[in-house]
């Protein structure tokens, strides 16, 4: 193999100018590889952290009430025209058991049990529809980050305080220390202090959010001791419907991953990888065929030595080596060039870019690259190097 190796040094450093267009063409097509993926993965990365930093991975609720239909009798056909049920505010049965138990399921990382419902927040003359959340501070915590959100004040939703958006906060002129009076109907009604102020950064949640204490909540919205949701947090983003399903089993409540919640962003997102993949998929491709044109033009320039090479008693199996190590040496040269030129594209965008995000290196998307290119160019030698095996010496000779 040192032969071979020597031999394909040599032809590469006889055809110099050849040699460094096709590296940099290796580079070039390995630099955007690993650039695109990045920034592809950090826009993807991105956009699920804004999206699962104000909702929860799964949400568990009571299942929806339906009618209950009396069958007919037998030998009559019947003829039904049903409206659906109208849907209660409605607590979980049992839920604490439930919450303990989702405590225990693998892949679950934090549950955090909710009471929320529909009430009018009042100041002066100022009147806002806004939907209460009544949670437990610690627990809630671990599902959504509200103390990194928060703008204003503290957050302490104890002793009467609760939290408001700041677009609430902006429609009612309220300001940290301001009351703030809360009718959830049928006499229902409290007045409480605004102890902070948070921006989640969706302007339909900062409208209409009121965060409060799990208790007071409850009692505001007639549910005394009752949860309406519980918020689940998991270690794998994408395992979310997976858990979800299963929650779904072995509860018999409504489970809703974020994959079902967002639909949309999911479908999305899967756009997204694929046009990834078919840009590289595509760059490989065009660096194959750059790295095959040239080593088909180096048997043709080089058949003389080839055929020198084979009258010595070269046998065609060290040939074929030859060329298949030219393109190896190729792909991993350039893919080399090309992977830092991609690393210092990715540093320059997080350094100098619009800063609208940070775009993270992938662990494995180097290395990745670099084999992406080493097989292409190894594939791509198979065929003029198969053509350099076969030529006869005599005749190669002649030709030359």
């Amino acid at each position: 193999m040192w032969i071979e190796t020597t031999i394909a040094m040599r032809f590469l450093r006889q055809g110099r100018a050849q040699t460094l267009l096709i590296l940099v063409g290796i580079a070039v097509g390995v630099s955007v590889i690993v650039f695109v993926v990045a920034l592809i993965s950090g826009l993807q990365a991105n956009v699920i952290a804004r999206t699962l930093g104000t909702q929860a991975h799964v949400r568990v609720e009571a299942p929806e009430e339906v009618n209950r239909i009396a069958p007919a009798a037998a030998g009559t056909a019947q003829l039904l025209l049903e409206d659906r049920r109208a849907q209660a505010l409605r607590p979980i049965v049992n839920w604490q058991q439930v919450r303990d138990a989702l405590d225990h399921l693998p892949g679950v990382t934090a549950v955090s049990p909710v009471v929320s419902g529909p009430a009018f927040g009042r100041r002066g003359d100022a009147v806002e529809s806004v939907a209460l959340i009544g949670m437990d501070l610690p627990r809630y915590l671990r599902v959504i980050p509200l103390d990194e959100n928060m703008v204003e004040g503290r957050l302490d939703v104890g002793s009467g305080n609760a939290l408001v958006g700041r677009q609430l906060a902006h429609d009612l002129g309220l300001r940290t220390g301001g009351k703030l009076r809360l009718d959830a109907g049928d006499g229902r009604a409290t007045v409480v202090n605004v102890a902070g102020i948070f921006e989640l950064g969706v302007r339909e949640l900062d409208a209409r959010y009121v965060y409060l204490d799990l208790k007071q909540a409850q009692s505001l919205l007639a549910l005394p001791g009752g949860v309406t949701v519980i918020d689940i947090t998991v270690a794998e983003l994408f395992e979310a419907e997976r858990i979800a399903a299963r929650i779904r089993g072995l509860t018999g409540l409504k489970a809703e991953s974020w994959m079902e919640t967002n639909a949309q962003l999911m479908n999305a997102l899967t756009s997204q990888s694929m046009s990834t993949n078919m840009i590289s998929f595509f760059v490989a491709m065009s660096v194959a065929l750059g790295i095959a044109s040239v080593l088909a033009v180096s048997v043709t320039q080089r058949t003389r030595e080839i055929g020198i090479l084979r009258a010595m008693g070269t046998r065609r199996r060290q040939m074929l080596q030859v060329f298949l190590v030219q393109g190896a040496v190729l792909g991993v040269a350039g893919s080399l060039i090309g992977a830092l030129a991609g690393w210092g594209l990715v540093g320059i965008f997080n350094t100098f870019g619009p800063k609208l995000f940070y775009i993270p290196m992938p662990a494995g998307l180097v290395p990745a690259s670099m084999l992406l290119a080493t097989v292409a160019g190894v594939i791509a030698a198979a065929v003029p190097a198969s053509r350099a095996a076969r030529l006869d010496p005599v005749e190669a000779i002649r030709h030359a």
